[in-house]
């Protein structure tokens, strides 16, 4: 399980030295903005990551119109499920599916939304059709599509990825997410989609306290994610993917919260 972080793709500038920075050698690149998902910009991203030694675990693959991350207007904002974004949404992501391939990164990743609890909701199926229109491009592309946890229930990210139904969806595990959103505990969530886990944010988190607001990010082993448990049982599962750190604020203590993670993973993985 080797540790990266979450790399930002810019228009300028050396685009990994922030992952060297951390004595790391592999990322998830991530953008919000599809119009860098070029071609030109894909040569650049595959030129500078020879040059850093830097590899690509995957595309974190932003999506266009608002998001606003909370349980007021994150469910008309978020994801694939606000029927007014999601054909643009839907198109961006099949952009990202050509850029991820174009540099040769495995997957892309993107939060779906609060996708619907009820099945018989009328906006559950347009939902799927939609997730599915995006994993059979990005079928065709050789490249997988991996769901970020977080705004859905583990039972209905399973639900979900059994009937959108193609070979070639996982899970990119947040486990703070699980936490933050209270849909879930990240350990026992390994019993109904550990199966589809593909990749891992290290992050950590509180619960929510209000009915309105997420809960609080906190440093990794600050909070309600029992690392060393969750480790211990994705290894027992054979989970050999990537672990990458994500930490949602900026600056100078987002660089040292980093640091100390790395330390904290190099003891719970051999916990």
């Amino acid at each position: 399980m080797e540790i990266g972080i979450i790399n930002y793709l810019t228009k300028s500038g050396p685009l990994f030295e922030p992952v060297k920075s951390f004595g790391l050698k592999v990322c998830q690149l991530a953008s919000w903005d599809v119009t860098l998902a070029t071609e030109a910009m894909a040569k650049r991203v595959v030129g500078d990551s020879n040059e850093a030694g830097v590899r690509v675990c995957a595309v974190w693959a932003g999506v266009p119109g608002p998001r606003v991350w909370n349980f007021i207007e994150g469910p008309e904002t978020l994801g694939l499920v606000p029927a007014q974004y999601r054909t643009d949404r839907v198109q961006a992501l099949k952009r990202w599916a050509d850029f991820a391939s174009w540099i040769g990164a495995p997957a892309i990743i993107t939060h779906c939304g609060f996708i619907p609890e009820n099945m018989t909701d009328a906006q559950y199926q347009p939902v799927v059709d939609a997730i599915k229109e995006v994993a059979q491009y990005c079928e065709q592309k050789g490249v997988e599509f991996w769901f970020e946890t977080g705004q859905e229930t583990p039972i209905v990210m399973l639900r979900t990825i059994e009937r959108v139904g193609t070979l070639n969806l996982g899970i990119n595990l947040d486990p703070a997410n699980l936490i933050l959103y209270g849909k879930g505990n990240p350990v026992d969530s390994l019993d109904v989609f550990g199966q589809y886990i593909r990749n891992i944010h290290v992050k950590d988190g509180l619960y929510p306290t209000n009915g309105n607001q997420l809960g609080l990010e906190v440093p990794a082993g600050e909070g309600k994610v029992n690392f060393p448990e969750l480790l211990r049982k994705l290894q027992g599962l054979g989970y050999t993917g990537e672990l990458i750190i994500e930490r949602e604020i900026s600056g100078e203590q987002q660089s040292t919260d980093i640091r100390n993670t790395i330390n904290k993973l190099h003891a719970w993985v051999h916990h």
